[in-house]
This record gives C-alpha cells, sequence and structure tokens, in this order.
C-alpha cells in the first residue's frame, strides 16, 4: 500500500510587490530584506539614471537605451515596459537561477510590469499595496521633492488609475503611515500561506 504524503510538496514561489508611486514599495522591500529571510530579490533593469543613493546592481542595474535594446532582442527580459518615458525590465536568468535553486523570488513591479508578469506567469502570487486614501498618496508623492511640478501631476494621475486596478492582485495590503513592520509582516504571512495550500502553485519560465 502506497503512503500518502502528511504534506504536498514545496515548490518555490514567485511573488511580485505592486502598486502605485509612494505607497512604498521600495521601503517595504528594503525591511523584508532586513529579515534576512530565504528569498531572492530580483533586481531590476533600467534605463533612468540613478538617483544620489542609488547603487548599480542593487537597487537597479543602470543600462543605456542600446544594452536595454540588446536585451530585448537577446529574450533576456521576463518582463519590460515604458515607465515615464524610460525602460524598465526583469532581467529573466537570475528568477530562473533562483527558482532552480528552491528560493521564493520576490521582485518590485509597478502595476503595468505586475499585468505582464500575471499574463506570463499565471502562478505568480500578485501583492498590491496601498495607502489607506488617495489624498494620503498624494501627500506621500509629494513630500518626497524628487520631481517636477509636471512630473508631479503626472505621476499622481497615473496612481489614480493604478488604484483601479487593484482588483486585477489576489492579495492587497495597505502601507499605513508608520507602521512599516505591520505592512512587511502581512507580506511574509501571505508567503507563508502560500506554502500552505493544499494545491501549490508550480512556476514555469
Amino acid at each position: 500500500m502506497t503512503e500518502m504524503p502528511f504534506a504536498p510538496p514545496r515548490y518555490p514561489l514567485l511573488v511580485v510587490i505592486s502598486g502605485p508611486s509612494g505607497v512604498g514599495k521600495d521601503t517595504a522591500l528594503e525591511r523584508l530584506k532586513e529579515r534576512h529571510l530565504p528569498f531572492h530579490f530580483v533586481v531590476t533593469a533600467t534605463t533612468r539614471p540613478p538617483r544620489s543613493d542609488e547603487v548599480y546592481g542593487q537597487d537597479y542595474f543602470f543600462l543605456s537605451k542600446d544594452q536595454f535594446a540588446e536585451m530585448i532582442e537577446q529574450d533576456e527580459l521576463l518582463e519590460y515596459a515604458v515607465v515615464y518615458n524610460d525602460f524598465k525590465g526583469v532581467p529573466k536568468q537570475q528568477v530562473r537561477d533562483a527558482l532552480n535553486s528552491g528560493l521564493d523570488v520576490v521582485m518590485r513591479l509597478d502595476v503595468q510590469g505586475a499585468a505582464t508578469i500575471r499574463a506570463a506567469v499565471p502562478g505568480a502570487v500578485t501583492i498590491f499595496m496601498s495607502t489607506v486614501s488617495e489624498a494620503e498618496l498624494e501627500k506621500r508623492l509629494a513630500a518626497r521633492n524628487t520631481e517636477t511640478a509636471e512630473s508631479l501631476k503626472l505621476r499622481i494621475a497615473t496612481a489614480r488609475k493604478e488604484l483601479q486596478r487593484l482588483k486585477e492582485f489576489d492579495y492587497c495590503v495597505v502601507n499605513r503611515q508608520g507602521h512599516l513592520d505591520e505592512t512587511v509582516d502581512k507580506i511574509i504571512a501571505i508567503i507563508e500561506a502560500e506554502h500552505c495550500r493544499t494545491h501549490p502553485r508550480q512556476i514555469s519560465l
């Protein structure tokens, strides 16, 4: 008689953390990294110039448009899109390598990129980060002081549209001001719950 397993097999997850600009995606990701969990955090390639506090290979791979075009031609990107007149994309090989090693892969994407991943990788876990209100989001964007008035207006308009796409995601986590650890705890809880599914997600790239 063949014994039934006590639990389903454990497969690595592809976790997408998304949401409008200003909701705190990067900050939440940094706090996740500080927890030293067994995750692989994807580094995104972009053609935009680095900000003063950003490090190549750690925050982004900062590429020229010619370099990015070559990656597109070689089919080396899992997804890519034009965001605020610059290209952003996820290098495919690093995701494959991490999944093959058994690590859960966590990537931070804008809403447009998350939609592309959802279509290309149906088994991905998608988490939408939000603020408590639209007014709070506008306040956070303005407080960053990294945009021109015209650019800020564009980001706010884009964020309003992106908030309407919430229901396309598997989960929503509200990142309340001053409650970052609570936000991160919820993200970790979602990942742990996904590993308890009786019908596990299986990722194929």
